[in-house]
């Protein structure tokens, strides 16, 4: 059994991946696990409930940018989260600057939709760093290129918090 969420669905490891794509990559396997379709190789209900959860798991994967890029990361040998926390120069700084703005804003809407703005722009810009990062990387990529997407990987990491605070998931208030 395999954790490659690429090979789950038969898709290429890359992290340009059209979303499209990937749904129906993701439908076409579900859909081969439907009892009218598997024929003969009927596969029984726990078969068919693992099946699923690995397509299922692999989908979210590969819908998520950030998920897919430390996939495919792993998938390359780079280092995992816990094993390299680096950031960019000054990156920590300015989210801490920008964290204290973060909190300042509570009660106004308007500041709130602008701290937004600005950790969405910032995400669309690691989306094309590591984009661009992976597409410099050969099939047996160094050291160093690996560190670059880890490091890029961790400051966006930060971005997505600080969006998950502007609005928090529905069940995360609930805890």
């Amino acid at each position: 059994m395999t954790s490659d969420p690429f090979e789950t669905l038969g898709l290429p490891r890359r992290f340009d991946l059209d979303p499209a794509l990937v749904r129906r990559a993701w439908l076409r396997a579900s859909g081969s696990l439907h009892p009218d379709r598997a024929g003969g190789d009927a596969l029984d209900e726990a078969d068919v409930a693992r099946l699923s959860a690995r397509l299922n798991g692999a989908r979210r994967t590969l819908d998520d940018p950030e998920r897919r890029a430390d996939a495919l990361l792993a998938l390359l040998g780079g280092p995992a989260k816990g094993a390299d926390q680096s950031l960019p120069d000054g990156f920590l700084m300015e989210m801490m600057r920008v964290r204290e703005e973060l909190e300042s804003a509570a009660g106004d809407p308007a500041r709130l939709a602008e701290l937004e703005r600005w950790a969405g722009e910032q995400r669309e810009g690691f989306i094309g760093r590591v984009g661009a990062l992976f597409d410099g990387c050969s099939e047996s990529p160094d050291a160093g290129a690996l560190a670059s997407i880890r490091m890029e990987l961790n400051a966006w990491r930060y971005i997505e918090r600080m969006l998950e605070q502007i609005h928090p998931a529905p069940d995360a208030t609930a805890r």
